[in-house]
């Protein structure tokens, strides 16, 4: 299985999904985060691709993963890239912060950061979506407002 994480940071998702045995490319900006990624992948003994990209602009290649992972990363203009690098009959997992957030007393505070409700929902579209939640919950001892997706690509593209 192929999985591709956006905006990977240290590689917390990279490295559970390299740990079950998938063939893993995880790509920032962080040049730091991925040097943090690339030790802890060899403390664990698991192999993980990293690439340093600008997600902004960078491209990313059609219908080459089985799962794309996205998580506390928001462009919408690119959404669309994202979802095509989804084999048919593959995922899409992704997890951003509501614009709920700003009452939360950390993390980002611009709109362009932050989802409407049902926004991640119709960003996913035309995949199937097969959970989705918008919750306060607890991280790391603190307040979240959140919006995840677990969708799969039945589009056939």
């Amino acid at each position: 299985m192929r999985v591709l994480d956006l905006a990977s940071g240290p590689g917390r998702h990279a490295l559970l999904a390299a740990e079950y045995g998938a063939d893993v490319v995880a790509v920032d900006s962080d040049a730091n985060s991925l040097a943090v990624l690339e030790r802890e992948a060899q403390r664990r003994h698991v192999s993980v691709k990293t690439l340093h990209m600008d997600l902004r602009s960078s491209q990313i290649t059609p219908a080459s993963f089985d799962v794309v992972l996205l998580f506390d990363y928001l462009d919408r203009e690119r959404f669309p890239d994202f979802r095509a690098a989804v084999k048919p009959g593959g995922y899409f997992i992704a997890e951003t912060f509501l614009l709920a957030q700003r009452q939360q007393g950390w993390g980002p505070e611009s709109e362009e950061h932050l989802l409407e409700p049902g926004e991640l929902l119709r960003l996913v579209e035309p995949f199937e979506v097969v959970l989705s939640r918008e919750v306060i919950e607890m991280i790391d001892g603190r307040p979240a407002a959140v919006a995840s997706v677990f969708a799969i690509n039945n589009t056939g593209q």
